[in-house]
């Protein structure tokens, strides 16, 4: 793994206990794919974590450039022998200390790990999800940012898991659909494709951004608004996407089943043209 820029084994202890994201959560995170040599979506990923740092307010060092973190990033992988594909964290730290006394000193951990081409696949079989009951996701100025303060996610996923899910979609404060455990919603109704806007407290996912500016005057039409618990069960299709996998069709949400053709289409319009 790459601390601060130098290369170590991933067992040596690299944190310590006073780190401020992990006592507080008070970080951001990036998780990227690499594909033969090439970071997927790079440009978009890096404004993401660059705005995310604005919001938060981060003294971020002036050596902390994209063109250094792709450098790092790639080299790393090449080190673990997985250039040709891979799952990427790049994530960052405020410093240590406590809440008022911290000492800033900015801190970033990457680390990498293979994929296997089926990942990035479409999927032979359709996801099952549910939404998650016990908690709320605020629309606020940090929702959109992918903060290492992830517990709504953790929970959602943890109930997925019991409940022998594929993925969980996580609601907002208003009792509408923001996203998913690690993906954007999309569905589609009478040939119309909507997602939420990043003001219902989605993540401002990068896969998501970037259907939003290619699918735009294709054949379907493409549209940001709020998602209620029945536009989903009286949609033709659903489908997640994120960075690592791309697009996922859904095959059952709650007793709703579906089918994945126009999210197959998709796929093949966007996906596969877009790799690297």
């Amino acid at each position: 793994m790459n601390i601060d820029g130098k290369v170590l084994h991933s067992l040596n202890a690299v944190l310590r206990p006073a780190n401020r994201s992990y006592r507080y959560g008070d970080g951001l995170f990036e998780t990227m794919r690499v594909n033969n040599g090439h970071i997927s979506l790079a440009k978009l990923h890096f404004e993401r974590l660059n705005n995310g740092l604005s919001v938060l307010k981060f003294k971020v060092p002036k050596s902390f450039t994209q063109e250094k973190l792709e450098t790092e990033i790639l080299e790393l992988c090449k080190k673990n022998k997985c250039e040709s594909l891979a799952r990427v964290r790049l994530s960052v730290s405020r410093g240590n200390g406590g809440l008022y006394d911290g000492d800033e000193n900015f801190q970033h951990v990457i680390e990498c790990w293979p994929l296997q081409k089926t990942t990035i696949q479409l999927n032979k079989n359709g996801l099952i999800i549910d939404f998650f009951p016990d908690g709320h996701k605020n629309c606020d100025a940090f929702s959109n940012l992918k903060s290492a303060n992830h517990l709504i996610y953790v929970m959602a996923a943890q109930y997925a898991k019991e409940n022998k899910l594929n993925d969980c979609l996580v609601l907002n404060i208003h009792g509408r659909i923001c996203d998913s455990t690690v993906a954007n919603v999309f569905w589609i109704k009478d040939q119309n494709i909507f997602t939420p806007p990043l003001s219902e407290g989605c993540i401002a996912g990068v896969m998501r951004r970037h259907l939003l500016t290619r699918l735009q005057g294709a054949a379907h039409t493409l549209q940001e608004k709020p998602c209620e618990l029945n536009d989903l069960e009286n949609a033709d299709e659903i489908f997640v996407t994120n960075a690592i996998q791309g697009i996922r069709w859904v095959k059952q949400f709650r007793d709703k089943k579906y089918n994945g053709d126009v999210a197959a289409k998709i796929y093949k319009q966007v996906n596969q043209s877009d790799r690297q």
